[in-house]
């Protein structure tokens, strides 16, 4: 049965691999499981044949067979569980692995989603100015955090997994406000990911689409 992702016909982010399809590709890359992609304009993604792939209109969404999901950590969550190579075999590692998972999108994404609310939705509002600041700092607790029990290892929890996968994937969203350099070994350990031969290939395939649709 052919996976079918869904992802941004034209990403908001133009081609820089922050949409949540980016996990989806790179977690398929990592387990080498071939996939297709279906392009969705932000019109079609608020139409009934969307919605009821994804009730909130968002992207992506994963279909096999009979099975569809949304959510990207759920989807990831699923391809980690379904195929080897993102979850460890001992039973506490790979407990271990899914509690990274859940903090990188429960814990550590949520302050910085609302930076980028904050900066891009809510740029011109009078509230901004002072805010933002406010938001930075319960983003550097969480960096600090993060990167005093990271320490100089080169992952979370011994080997790369789908919980390093998705906190690297977070994490990425943060390159250009110069907070993630503030942190060397945090900034090293995002590297460390964008360095994987699957990465690597994730990125390509969603620039690709980006490139593609730009010149049309």
């Amino acid at each position: 049965m052919t996976i079918t992702i869904t992802v941004f016909e034209r990403s908001p982010d133009q081609g820089k691999g922050l949409a949540r399809d980016m996990r989806v590709r790179w977690a398929l890359e990592e387990v080498a499981q071939p996939y297709d992609v279906r392009l969705v304009s932000f019109k079609a993604m608020k139409e009934p044949a969307h919605l009821a792939l994804h009730p909130f209109g968002q992207i992506p969404t994963y279909e096999e067979g009979d099975l569809t999901l949304f959510e990207s950590g759920a989807i990831v969550f699923h391809i980690a569980q379904r195929y080897a190579g993102l979850l460890p075999d001992d039973a506490n590692a790979r407990a271990r692995a899914i509690t990274w998972m859940f903090a990188a999108v429960g814990t550590v994404e949520q302050p910085i989603i609302e930076r980028q609310v904050a900066m891009f939705a809510e740029g011109d509002r009078s509230w901004t100015a002072e805010r933002l600041p406010l938001i930075d700092d319960r983003i550097r607790d969480r960096l600090g955090e993060l990167s005093t029990r990271l320490g100089d290892a080169n992952w979370l929890d011994g080997t790369f997994s789908a919980g390093d996968l998705m906190m690297v994937h977070v994490l990425l969203r943060l390159r250009r406000s110069g907070i993630l350099a503030e942190y060397p070994n945090l900034d090293a350990y995002v590297a460390r990911g964008e360095a994987r031969p699957a990465y690597k290939r994730a990125f390509a395939a969603q620039l690709e689409v980006f490139t593609a649709e730009s010149t049309r």
